[in-house]
């Protein structure tokens, strides 16, 4: 294999590469022997035509294609080495043709690793929140645990504020009922508007054993088309009423819901708690500003396979994280209206951050000189086999040290920015209407080694529990 000739304009390079007539021969031969036995020629059994035979009933080119496919990633290869070349993507074949010595060309199209030159990227002006805790804040988390030690009791007495009513109902719409208007047993707080509005409103003043019609009409904007802004009934009976009571907010409470021991000394704690909590998404998304202000100042022409790679990679681990919550990324799509295609378009914009992030912080880690001992390493493999219940040994062999290495790295040039920015006063906030909800951003698109280590382990238990059931 030769190179004949490289292009390269800006991100991107021409190729021209030059196979000798005698591998290339080797390479139609090698196609000829794994497709002649689905070829079948009149005076042959199928699978036995020589092949001049087939070439002379379908052309002299019948394998040239299966051949280049076949000789390709093994000569590109051989020439990114010789050309010392950091591709991205994935590359095109132009053109094929042949010379006056019958040796095949191909000219390649490839998107290379763009140059980065750093600009300003220590010593930066970023806006940081102040954190705050108000006391409101306090106050409501104080009710969201009396309401978790709320006692709850079957009375005998209508339905009133603030009760559970347990009830059967029906809905109809033109006296027709409606798929999706039925529950059986249905646990219903009143005045927690878990129904459509006047719903529960409705059962007020209904004891248990009594059945009610309950007239309402379904919101203009109702999800479901059919329904939105038509009258309804829903036949509904009573089976139980329960009565939610709270715990006295006294001392006697406090110390069963904490370690504290007066009303003080909790909302003290949760002040601590709720402002450390703060502190920390403070402190994260000051970092992410400012690597994203670091990024900005970098010159770099980045192809765009490298935005498309990585709208890709935010979409699967997006769907890796439906997945851990038991739904599929397909089901997913079609809830927000739209195709598998149309979530990887609303990944472009995160893409296009993540991937200059990702340029500037390689760039940083290859001009500091950021690095990892082999201890260091050791000790991560350690807390990933501690974490997931794994031998070191096996996972190491799931996950490899270059993924060990990128999260830590990438985290070590984000801290070095963010440790010698400048915190300044954040502008106050500008209302703006409501948009329309996105997938939210993940703030590591690569599958981490933890994330590997993790799926280890569940196919580990998987597997387990296979060999129990036989």
């Amino acid at each position: 294999m030769n190179v004949k000739s490289v292009e390269k304009e800006k991100s991107a390079a021409k190729l021209v590469l030059e196979v000798e007539k005698a591998r290339f021969d080797a390479a139609v031969d090698t196609a000829y022997r794994k497709n002649r036995k689905d070829i079948y020629i009149p005076g042959f059994r199928k699978g036995k035509a020589p092949r001049k035979v087939i070439e002379g009933m379908y052309g002299a080119t019948v394998f040239y294609e299966d051949a280049i496919n076949e000789l390709f990633p093994e000569v590109y290869s051989e020439a990114l080495q010789a050309e010392q070349l950091k591709v991205v993507g994935n590359p095109s074949i132009v053109d094929v043709d042949f010379n006056e010595e019958g040796n095949l060309e191909l000219t390649v199209s490839q998107d290379l690793y763009p140059e980065v030159v750093l600009g300003e990227y220590k010593g930066l002006e970023v806006p940081k929140a102040e954190v705050s805790v108000s006391e409101a804040e306090i106050d409501a988390e104080i009710e969201r645990l009396q309401q978790r030690n709320a006692s709850v009791t079957t009375v005998e007495r209508p339905v009133q504020e603030g009760d559970t009513a347990v009830i059967d109902f029906e809905g109809f719409v033109d006296g027709v009922a409606f798929e999706g208007g039925k529950g059986e047993s249905f646990s219903l707080k009143i005045g927690s508007g878990t129904f459509i509005p006047g719903f529960e409103a409705e059962l007020i003043g209904v004891s248990a054993g009594e059945e009610k019609d309950v007239n309402v009409t379904f919101p203009e904007d109702y999800t479901a088309s059919e329904l939105a802004g038509k009258p309804a009934v829903f036949k509904c009976k009573v089976h139980e009423v329960k009565e939610t009571k709270l715990p006295e907010l006294d001392d006697e409470f406090v110390k069963d819901v904490s370690e504290c021991d007066t009303m003080a000394e909790l909302r003290e704690d949760i002040r601590k708690r709720f402002t450390d909590r703060k502190q920390a998404e403070v402190d994260e998304a000051f970092e992410v500003a400012c690597v994203e202000k670091a990024a900005a100042n970098m010159t770099c022409e980045i192809p765009d396979s490298m935005y498309q790679d990585m709208a890709d990679r935010l979409l699967e681990q997006y769907g890796y994280q439906l997945q851990m919550g038991g739904m599929k990324l397909e089901d997913y799509a079609k809830m927000m209206g739209t195709d598998l295609n149309g979530l990887r378009q609303m990944m472009l914009p995160n893409a296009q951050v993540r991937v200059r992030n990702d340029l500037c912080l390689a760039k940083i880690i290859e001009v500091e000189g950021i690095d990892m001992t082999d201890e260091e390493i050791e000790a991560e493999y350690a807390t990933l086999a501690e974490n997931y219940q794994m031998e070191v040994e096996k996972v190491k062999e799931v996950v490899a040290v270059d993924d060990i290495k990128v999260d830590k790295l990438y985290s070590r040039a984000a801290k070095l920015i963010a440790e010698s920015a400048v915190a300044v006063a954040m502008e106050p906030e500008k209302k703006e209407e409501p948009v329309e909800e996105k997938p939210k951003k993940t703030r590591k698109p690569r599958k981490t080694a933890a994330q590997k280590a993790a799926e280890a382990a569940e196919a580990a238990e998987a597997t387990e529990t296979a060999e129990v059931q036989e």
